[in-house]
């Protein structure tokens, strides 16, 4: 079996980052989805407890696709959950820039045991991005284009209760 590892913050998950994760389900026996904290944000728009469980509603009938919580190195939870690759989605340059450099990490710390894939979000995904929908979002403008409607009645929510 060819298991792969879809690390993210996913705070909160795209359309963009739905196609990256049909795609890899499509090419791979199974996709662990990670839905980690980003260290280089304090507080997300929605814990990650809560992020875990719209994701997991998301793919609840998507026999090949599972979803953990994770924490510390992708690497690590990547041989956790014996994936043989990490899959990363571009958006451009800037992103393929970023990727190669995470690639030759990873491939050292896991001792060459865990390579990286990329895929290309389709073209209507290529812009979307978990912050330009929290923005979208703030501004009280529709992010029906950007995702799920799960995922938007769960902002919504989230937001009525705050």
């Amino acid at each position: 079996m060819t298991r792969v590892l879809y690390p993210g913050s996913f705070d909160p998950i795209t359309k963009g980052h739905m196609n990256v994760i049909k795609q890899a389900s499509d090419l791979f026996d199974e996709v662990v989805v990670a839905v980690l904290q980003n260290s280089s944000k304090n507080t997300g728009f929605f814990t990650l407890e809560e992020r875990l469980e719209i994701i997991k509603e998301l793919y609840e009938k998507v026999n090949n696709v599972k979803v953990v919580l994770g924490t510390g190195a992708a690497v690590d939870i990547a041989m956790l959950h014996e994936c043989k690759a990490i899959v990363r989605g571009l958006r451009g340059l800037s992103d393929y820039d970023n990727e190669v450099s995470i690639n030759y990490v990873n491939k050292d710390i896991s001792n060459g045991k865990v390579n990286t894939v990329c895929l290309f979000a389709d073209l209507e995904y290529q812009f979307i991005s978990s912050s330009i929908v929290k923005e979208v979002f703030s501004l009280g403008k529709d992010i029906s284009n950007y995702v799920d409607p799960l995922v938007k009645e769960k902002m919504l929510i989230k937001r009525r209760s705050r």
